[in-house]
């Protein structure tokens, strides 16, 4: 039986992984799919007015279900938003509630799979929500602790994510930096790994730029103009042109923020672009993306082209879902030159760490990558680039951080 009534949870942007330490060791629950990871994504199924999470939700989605479909909603902590309450089935919800039923989800299939109950969570959270001096960065950490007691969680505490990375780390003595690259947002920790100890954490360091940022900036560019971005409509009186508004195509190119779009409003604005459009079959596609309700199915395109890209496999982003035989191009080149300021920014946050440790770049060790988007090939690129000398580590990319949330339980 496991010694501890605390769990390790992992709510992350894209997703989540839950632990709890038997005989010592930690244990990563599995999941339906028979993996330790679960989607954080949520589907409200119109017809059985269920409410789907993980896997199901995203095939639900997929499967072309009607229902509403969100995804990154740990993005929305600290605004607004969270506290707003919209109408999903038969209730009126905050985003609170929304979280609530994932973490209780989480909670439930641990406690099932290790045959007892859980009062207290680890839980991990990016060095900055939003920004160091950001004032919404307490409002974050107080709007996610109130999820995690909603979901049933009478001790709630916080370890920085790509801290719990250090310490589930293991690896051998010396100076050891974490690049944890998530959905949302890009963490640095560099750690003091000391024989038969516990890590001496130095420095954390983080940027709020993440995966769903890179698919954004490549929706933006790509996929977008083949829904009328950048194209003209025709002035309604007198003549001349004016150009369509960026802000819609700003949203249909952020996970969070397709959900809003899906109103009468909207859908009446884009039909009055449409009459006036230079490029008419342009706005008829965002037409059609507003009445199917196929921003989401876009972004899954749009991920699936950039992981595709970066193994040069590219083969674009296919955006049949819309119109037959519709695809946007991107290659290896393309996904460089459109994310080179996160490059850039990357390259910053690396030096930035190292200069609040006080330490070169030639007295780092090894460099351990956490993170799915960790694996794009311009991280490693950034990463290699200043630390030229020192070990590169991939061997626990997806779970490191509930490993250590788990591990620190027992602390």
């Amino acid at each position: 039986m496991p010694h501890s009534n605390a769990l390790g949870i992992d709510f992350g942007t894209s997703n989540s992984a839950v632990g709890y330490m038997r005989d010592g060791v930690p244990q990563l629950t599995q999941m339906a799919s028979g993996q330790t990871t679960l989607p954080t994504s949520f589907f409200f199924d119109f017809e059985s007015r269920a409410t789907l999470i993980g896997d199901p939700a995203n095939k639900a989605l997929l499967n072309g279900d009607e229902g509403r479909y969100m995804r990154a909603l740990k993005r929305v902590l600290g605004t607004s938003l969270m506290h707003e309450k919209r109408q999903l089935l038969n209730e009126r919800l905050t985003f609170v509630d929304i979280i609530a039923r994932f973490l209780r989800e989480l909670k439930s299939r641990a406690e099932v799979e290790a045959g007892q109950s859980f009062d207290t969570v680890v839980s991990g959270r990016p060095v900055v929500f939003h920004g160091a001096d950001d004032p919404r960065e307490q409002q974050a950490e107080d709007d996610l602790r109130q999820c995690y007691e909603a979901a049933g969680f009478k001790e709630v505490s916080f370890l920085a994510e790509p801290e719990a990375a250090a310490i589930a780390d293991g690896g051998a003595a010396g100076l050891g930096l974490i690049v944890d690259i998530g959905g949302g947002t890009s963490d640095f920790t560099l750690f003091e790994q000391r024989e038969n100890a516990t890590p001496k954490v130095l420095v954390n360091h983080g940027v709020r730029i993440g995966g769903t940022d890179f698919d954004q900036a490549i929706s933006f560019a790509q996929v977008m103009p083949l829904l009328g971005k950048g194209s003209s409509l025709k002035r309604e009186f007198g003549s001349g042109t004016t150009d369509t508004p960026n802000a819609i195509f700003h949203d249909l190119s952020t996970w969070e923020k397709i959900p809003f779009l899906y109103t009468a409003q909207t859908r009446r604005m884009v039909a009055d672009m449409a009459k006036l459009a230079a490029e008419p079959e342009k706005l008829s596609r965002l037409e059609t993306v507003l009445t199917d309700e196929l921003g989401h199915d876009i972004a899954f395109a749009v991920e699936a082209g950039k992981v595709a890209a970066n193994k040069d496999t590219a083969a674009g982003i296919s955006l049949g879902m819309i119109e037959r035989g519709l695809s946007a191009p991107l290659t290896v080149n393309d996904m460089n030159v459109l994310l080179l300021k996160f490059t850039e920014q990357l390259f910053m946050g690396v030096q930035d760490t190292l200069r609040l440790a006080g330490l070169r770049p030639d007295q780092v060790d090894r460099v351990v990558y956490v993170g799915g988007s960790s694996l794009m090939r311009f991280v490693s690129e950034a990463m290699h680039a200043v630390l030229p000398h020192a070990e590169h580590s991939y061997t626990e990319v997806f779970t490191a951080v509930a490993k250590g949330l788990t591990l620190a339980t027992e602390r």
